[in-house]
C-alpha cells in the first residue's frame, strides 16, 4: 500500500458516492470487512454467567449490521459492527452485549452446531451461547494439535498473530497455521500483508473460510491466494488476481462460491477455478470468468466480498456500494440497494431456511429481497414468516 489513511479519512472514504472514487470505496470496504481487529487470546473467563441476562428494550435493529443468521429454532439472530447482537423471535427483538457474556460487542460471524448451540465470532475472541449463558471459547496452541477436517468442527478466522485460522470442537479454539510457499516467486512480486494498526500483517490472514459440496474447507487469504484443504493435503491456488493488483489495490479473497457446475469463484468476476484430481494428486484449472466489458460489470472493479447459491443454483454476491449481483449460469444483473435515496454499503448476503435473501449494511441496517428489490426491514411494521 502507498499510504496508511486514519480512522477519519477512512470513514470519510466509506461514505463517499462520487462514480469516480467507486474504486477506492470498494477498496477501502475490502480492507475492513470482516477483519478482526484484535488478536484472540487466551484469557480467564467465568465459567458461566448468570441465567437471567441483561437485555434491554430494543425497538429496532442496527444500522451497521453486518452479520444475519436464523439458527434451528428458526429465531433470527443480527450481529451489529459495535452494539453486540439482537435476537427476533417473530415477536420481540432482545439484545445481548458483553454486560451478558459476550466477548465484544463487534459481532463479525454467527455459526450454529448439531446440537443448537450458537457461536458468536468477534475480534477478541468467540463466544458460545447455549440458550441461557455466554462462554468465550479458550485458545489452544499445541505442538501437537495437526491440521484435520472433520463433519462437525467449525472453523473461524479472527486473524490473530501468528496463527492464521482456528478449528473448533465446541470446547476450544485451536490454532492452525496455512503452509508457508514462496509468495514472491509465485506472484512475480514481493507479497506482503496488511499495514493497518491492530490487524494481522501476514499475507496468510484469512479473510474467507466456506465449504464445498464434497466438504471440502476452501481458505482464502488477504494477499497469499487461497487453499483447498481436504483433510490431507492442501491445493494452492496462487494467482495474481488473488493477491495485489497491479495497481496496489488489495480485494482479497473473502467469499468462496462453488456454482452447480462444481467451478469455483473466489471474490471476482475475473475466472473461475475447476478442480481436476488426476490420480492420487489433485490440480486445479482456471478457466475464464464473466466478460468484464458487458453490463453491469463495464467499468466496475469485478470483486465481491460476500456471497451465496441459493436454491436453485443462483448465484448472488454482494458488491458494498454497488449493490448486489446475481448470476443464473447465463445472465448477470444488478440490483441496487437502496434506503429511499441513500445507498446502501452492503457487507453481506444470507439465505434463511424459508429461501428468502437479506442483505446486512454498514449503513441502513437489514433489507429483505421481495423478488423484485430489496427493501428496509422493520420487525415491527412487518413480521417475518416464522
Amino acid at each position: 500500500m502507498q499510504r496508511v489513511l486514519n480512522p477519519n479519512q477512512l470513514k470519510r472514504n466509506l461514505h463517499m458516492t462520487i462514480h469516480s472514487y467507486l474504486p477506492e470505496i470498494i477498496l477501502i470496504c475490502l480492507l475492513s470487512f470482516f477483519s478482526c481487529t484484535g488478536q484472540v487470546k487466551t484469557a480467564p473467563t467465568p465459567e458461566s454467567f448468570a441465567e437471567n441476562l441483561l437485555a434491554g428494550p430494543v425497538t429496532r435493529l442496527d444500522e451497521q449490521t453486518w452479520v444475519i443468521f436464523q439458527d434451528s429454532n428458526r429465531d433470527y439472530w443480527f450481529g451489529s459492527n459495535g452494539n453486540g447482537v439482537i435476537k427476533y423471535n417473530g415477536k420481540e427483538l432482545q439484545r445481548f452485549t458483553t454486560k451478558d457474556g459476550l466477548v465484544s460487542n463487534t459481532i463479525r460471524g454467527i455459526q450454529e452446531d448439531k446440537e443448537g448451540n450458537l457461536y458468536i465470532e468477534t475480534p477478541s475472541g468467540v463466544s458460545k451461547f447455549n440458550g441461557l449463558t455466554f462462554k468465550t471459547l479458550p485458545v489452544v496452541n499445541s505442538s501437537v494439535n495437526a491440521w484435520q477436517l472433520n463433519e462437525d468442527d467449525l472453523w473461524f478466522k479472527c486473524n490473530g498473530n501468528p496463527n492464521d485460522i482456528y478449528r473448533c470442537d465446541g470446547e476450544a479454539l485451536y490454532e492452525l497455521s496455512l503452509p508457508r510457499k514462496d509468495l514472491n516467486k509465485a506472484f512475480g512480486t514481493k507479497v506482503e500483508g496488511l499495514s493497518f494498526p491492530d490487524m494481522n500483517h501476514s499475507p496468510y490472514s484469512v479473510y474467507g473460510i466456506d465449504k464445498d459440496a464434497a466438504g471440502n474447507l476452501w481458505i482464502g487469504t488477504i494477499t497469499a491466494g487461497a487453499f483447498r484443504y481436504d483433510g490431507n493435503s492442501f491445493l494452492w491456488i496462487a494467482e495474481k488476481e488473488l493477491g495485489t493488483l497491479p495497481d496496489g489495490r488489495v480485494p482479497g479473497v473473502r467469499s468462496i462460491l462453488e456454482d452447480v457446475n462444481g467451478d469455483f469463484w473466489l471474490s471476482n468476476f475475473v475466472n473461475r477455478y475447476r478442480i481436476k484430481e488426476n490420480g492420487s494428486s489433485t490440480e486445479y484449472e482456471k478457466l475464464p470468468g464473466l466478460d468484464l466489458d458487458q453490463e453491469p460489470l463495464k467499468d466496475q472493479l469485478p470483486y465481491y466480498n460476500s456471497s451465496i447459491s441459493d436454491d436453485e443454483g443462483n448465484l448472488w454476491m454482494a458488491a458494498y456500494s454497488r449493490g448486489v449481483y446475481t448470476f443464473d449460469g447465463s445472465q448477470l444483473k444488478n440490483y441496487q440497494v437502496t434506503d429511499g435515496f441513500q445507498d446502501a454499503l452492503v457487507v453481506s448476503i444470507y439465505q434463511d431456511k424459508l429461501g428468502d435473501l437479506w442483505v446486512g449494511t454498514d449503513n441502513v441496517g437489514v433489507l429483505k429481497f421481495d423478488g423484485e428489490r430489496f427493501q428496509k426491514f422493520s420487525p415491527f411494521e412487518k413480521n417475518v414468516d416464522h
